[in-house]
């Protein structure tokens, strides 16, 4: 079975003061091409930090919303998907993840939203705060 990872792009980035506000599509980059990297170096490591077994193949899909959809990320590994949400993100990552949970995959939301959470609970999908993700990816940053 395999593992998808969604990640909100704007809760993730916004979860951490460290001036993103003042340059949302290069924080979204930033973003991409840190998840391009772990994906790239160790996506076992991704797959753990959601509590999935070793071994299980894993896609990230990243959604980006505002004006983080100018991000323009050089992310070179075919399991990122950047998904430029046309509106909300909140609603095309809801939507993403009742389609995904109808092909039988595996979903993992990362997201502090509540109310977003519980919309995707209902589609039968898991979620997690944005903290675990960033700290498995600060772990796998270089000194």
């Amino acid at each position: 079975m395999t593992l998808t990872m969604i990640v909100d792009g704007a809760n993730v980035v916004g979860s951490r003061p460290d001036g993103w506000w003042r340059d949302r599509a290069g924080a979204a980059t930033r973003l991409a091409q840190r998840l391009d990297g772990a994906l790239v170096a160790a996506p076992e490591l991704l797959a753990r930090a959601v509590g999935v077994a070793d071994g299980t193949p894993l896609n990230v899909v990243l959604v980006l919303e505002g004006a983080a959809r100018s991000a323009t990320p050089s992310a070179t590994d075919p399991r990122l998907r950047i998904v430029r949400a046309q509106a909300d993100g909140d609603t095309t990552i809801a939507r993403l993840t009742g389609e995904l949970s109808m092909s039988g995959a595996q979903i993992v939301v990362v997201t502090a939203d509540r109310g977003l959470r519980a919309r995707i609970h209902a589609s039968g999908a898991r979620t997690v705060g944005p903290g675990v993700l960033l700290r498995t990816l600060d772990a796998m940053d270089p000194p």
